[in-house]
């Protein structure tokens, strides 16, 4: 005879997996971006939201990647130009820029100007590839996909304690 599972251990074990369902699609899902033509993709834990480009104020006597502060539904947060800080051209992308809020867990009201989105990646599906010599220590892997195109791994934790990227202001 079949062993009945009564609806409470049936409930309870749903919701079980459902839990380790959704922790394990947070550890895996990457949120994709693109800054001066190269792929990028962050954590999600490590993101507060993605918001479009929103009016920014500038502040004197601070980097040129520095491009101002920003008031989103009432709190200030700087906005960098990852492209710049990275020594690039400023982000380009028109309407397609978008700007990464970082988790308030990391640093509080910073943000990431990107040119666009590329939506949410699963880097099991990417193909390691070797990390150069000389990359920041905020660069977390290198990753190629199945076209061979290159991914960057974005370590906001290790970016939130650089020191250049807190010292904003021009020497």
């Amino acid at each position: 005879m079949a062993r009945r599972t009564g609806l409470r251990e049936f409930q309870l074990s749903v919701a079980e997996r459902l839990r380790t369902a959704a922790t394990r699609a947070a550890l895996s899902s990457k949120l994709g971006f693109q800054v001066a033509g190269a792929n990028w993709f962050v954590a999600l834990h490590q993101v507060s939201e993605v918001i479009p480009m929103p009016a920014l104020v500038p502040v004197p006597l601070t980097q040129a990647w520095f491009r101002g502060v920003a008031n989103v539904r009432g709190n200030l947060y700087s906005i960098v130009d990852f492209s710049a800080f990275q020594g690039g051209e400023p982000a380009s992308g028109g309407t397609e820029r978008r700007v990464i809020l970082v988790s308030d867990k990391l640093v509080g009201g910073a943000g990431l100007l990107v040119s666009r989105m590329l939506g949410l990646r699963n880097p099991e599906h990417f193909t390691a590839a070797e990390r150069p010599a000389d990359a920041p220590a905020w660069l977390g892997a290198v990753f190629r996909d199945a076209s061979g195109a290159a991914w960057h791994e974005l370590d906001l934790t290790r970016l939130a304690r650089e020191r250049r990227f807190l010292e904003v202001g021009s020497h």
